[in-house]
């Protein structure tokens, strides 16, 4: 009986990648060039994959944002919902509301950067934006509660204070790098402590 011919060992091919993987990667490319700036080609080249390959896993360039938008929000909006529920005065669920989304923003980073940076220009982030429009609504009211409740003071809008209060929290997307400086915890209680007691010392 003659040997069998050697088997030769299977040729290794380019690393397949998967949604997550593939949404990943598109974020953090739409964050450096901007989401107008980045073509399917340009993901193609980055991926080291075919545009064929990517449309394995989505029909277009939309749907990533899309979904990258929606896993932001879809966060975002469970912080406020757990908020929400608490059995506790509005200053406390407004206080639970700030840590959370902190919180929100540092696991979900590129995440989070690229939803702040959607300005409306397509059917996707128009209906992302919607979704924001639905967190600041919760965000105003909780502001006006608290205010009614004697804890806040009455003489600011609460539409501004839920803004501003906000602004500081998004801000956290153009600085904050996590190297293991600050745990998350830490940075959410410091911009709890600013946004509800100041930093005057008190005597």
């Amino acid at each position: 009986m003659e040997a069998a011919p050697p088997t030769r060992p299977p040729k290794r091919g380019r690393p397949g990648y998967d949604l997550e993987s593939l949404l990943v990667i598109a974020v953090k490319l739409f964050n450096e060039r901007g989401y107008d700036g980045t073509s399917m080609e340009d993901l193609s080249r980055k991926l080291g994959i075919s545009k064929s390959a990517i449309y394995h896993h989505v029909p277009s360039k939309e749907e990533l944002l899309r979904l990258a938008a929606d896993r932001a929000l879809d966060e975002l909006l469970a912080a406020a919902d757990a908020a929400r529920a608490l059995p506790e005065p509005a200053l406390a669920r407004l206080e639970h509301l700030v840590r959370g989304s902190v919180l929100v923003l540092i696991e979900q980073l590129p995440f989070v950067t690229l939803l702040l940076r959607v300005r409306g220009n397509t059917r996707v982030e128009r209906a992302a934006l919607a979704r924001r429009r639905e967190f600041d609504h919760l965000l105003t009211e909780l502001v006006t509660e608290a205010v009614r409740e004697g804890d806040l003071r009455p003489d600011f809008d609460a539409a501004t204070v839920g803004r501003l209060l906000f602004g500081m929290v998004n801000s956290l997307t153009e600085w904050y790098r996590p190297r293991g400086e600050l745990e998350a915890a830490e940075l959410a209680d410091v911009v709890v402590a600013m946004a509800f007691d100041g930093l005057r010392v008190r005597s």
